[in-house]
Protein backbone atom coordinates (compact mmCIF):
# COMPACT_ATOMS: atom_id res chain seq x y z
CA UNK A 1 0.00 0.00 0.00
CA UNK A 2 1.41 3.59 -0.95
CA UNK A 3 2.10 5.67 1.93
CA UNK A 4 -0.40 8.52 0.34
CA UNK A 5 -3.04 6.54 0.93
CA UNK A 6 -2.35 5.43 4.39
CA UNK A 7 -2.45 9.53 5.19
CA UNK A 8 -5.50 9.71 3.74
CA UNK A 9 -7.04 7.84 6.33
CA UNK A 10 -5.55 10.84 8.85
CA UNK A 11 -7.25 13.34 7.36
CA UNK A 12 -9.83 14.53 10.39
CA UNK A 13 -13.60 15.16 9.25
CA UNK A 14 -13.92 18.90 7.47
CA UNK A 15 -10.33 18.74 6.32
CA UNK A 16 -8.57 18.56 2.80
CA UNK A 17 -5.20 18.58 1.83
CA UNK A 18 -3.39 18.92 -1.53
CA UNK A 19 -1.46 16.78 -3.83
CA UNK A 20 1.73 18.98 -3.05
CA UNK A 21 1.33 18.01 0.57
CA UNK A 22 0.30 14.45 0.03
CA UNK A 23 3.95 14.61 -2.06
CA UNK A 24 6.13 16.67 0.60
CA UNK A 25 4.84 14.27 3.57
CA UNK A 26 5.85 11.14 1.47
CA UNK A 27 9.06 12.39 -0.64
CA UNK A 28 7.63 11.93 -4.09
CA UNK A 29 6.16 14.26 -6.87
CA UNK A 30 2.45 15.61 -7.08
CA UNK A 31 2.26 14.06 -10.29
CA UNK A 32 2.84 10.65 -8.56
CA UNK A 33 0.64 11.01 -6.02
CA UNK A 34 -2.08 12.13 -8.56
CA UNK A 35 -1.27 8.70 -10.15
CA UNK A 36 -1.59 6.78 -6.87
CA UNK A 37 -4.92 8.37 -6.38
CA UNK A 38 -5.74 7.37 -9.50
CA UNK A 39 -5.27 3.63 -8.87
CA UNK A 40 -6.46 3.38 -5.49
CA UNK A 41 -7.77 0.03 -4.55
CA UNK A 42 -10.21 1.24 -1.75
CA UNK A 43 -11.65 5.00 -2.45
CA UNK A 44 -14.37 4.07 0.32
CA UNK A 45 -11.53 2.94 2.75
CA UNK A 46 -8.74 6.05 2.01
CA UNK A 47 -10.60 8.65 0.65
CA UNK A 48 -9.34 10.28 -2.06
CA UNK A 49 -11.84 13.20 -2.42
CA UNK A 50 -10.15 14.48 0.09
CA UNK A 51 -7.62 15.26 -1.95
CA UNK A 52 -7.57 18.97 -4.41
CA UNK A 53 -5.08 21.30 -6.36
CA UNK A 54 -2.60 23.57 -4.13
CA UNK A 55 -4.95 26.64 -5.46
CA UNK A 56 -7.81 24.74 -4.14
CA UNK A 57 -9.21 24.11 -6.65
CA UNK A 58 -11.16 20.14 -7.40
CA UNK A 59 -10.58 18.89 -10.08
CA UNK A 60 -8.89 15.87 -11.54
CA UNK A 61 -11.29 13.30 -9.79
CA UNK A 62 -11.97 11.10 -12.89
CA UNK A 63 -10.00 7.96 -11.73
CA UNK A 64 -10.58 7.69 -7.43
CA UNK A 65 -14.45 6.60 -7.60
CA UNK A 66 -13.91 5.52 -11.14
CA UNK A 67 -15.70 7.75 -13.80
CA UNK A 68 -17.47 9.85 -10.91
CA UNK A 69 -18.17 13.34 -11.69
CA UNK A 70 -16.41 16.42 -10.19
CA UNK A 71 -19.76 17.01 -8.87
CA UNK A 72 -20.01 13.83 -6.86
CA UNK A 73 -16.43 15.16 -5.30
CA UNK A 74 -17.85 18.48 -3.98
CA UNK A 75 -20.95 16.72 -2.40
CA UNK A 76 -18.80 13.95 -0.66
CA UNK A 77 -16.71 17.33 0.63
CA UNK A 78 -20.05 19.60 1.62
CA UNK A 79 -21.44 16.19 3.41
CA UNK A 80 -17.81 15.81 5.31
CA UNK A 81 -18.23 19.55 6.61
CA UNK A 82 -16.02 21.52 3.69
CA UNK A 83 -17.24 24.73 2.13
CA UNK A 84 -16.90 24.47 -1.62
CA UNK A 85 -17.16 27.96 -3.30
CA UNK A 86 -16.95 28.04 -7.16
CA UNK A 87 -15.27 25.05 -7.58
CA UNK A 88 -12.21 25.96 -4.79
CA UNK A 89 -11.99 25.30 -1.19
CA UNK A 90 -10.34 28.03 1.27
CA UNK A 91 -6.83 26.50 2.02
CA UNK A 92 -6.35 28.56 5.04
CA UNK A 93 -9.22 26.83 6.76
CA UNK A 94 -9.40 23.61 5.77
CA UNK A 95 -6.17 22.37 4.49
CA UNK A 96 -4.77 19.54 6.87
CA UNK A 97 -0.68 19.31 7.09
CA UNK A 98 1.21 16.20 7.99
CA UNK A 99 3.48 16.14 10.15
Amino acid sequence: MHPALLLLRQIPKGKITTYGELARATNSAPRAIGQVMRRNPQPGRYPCYKVVSASGKIHGYGGCLRGTKIEKKIKLLKKDGVVVVDGKIDLKKYLHRFS
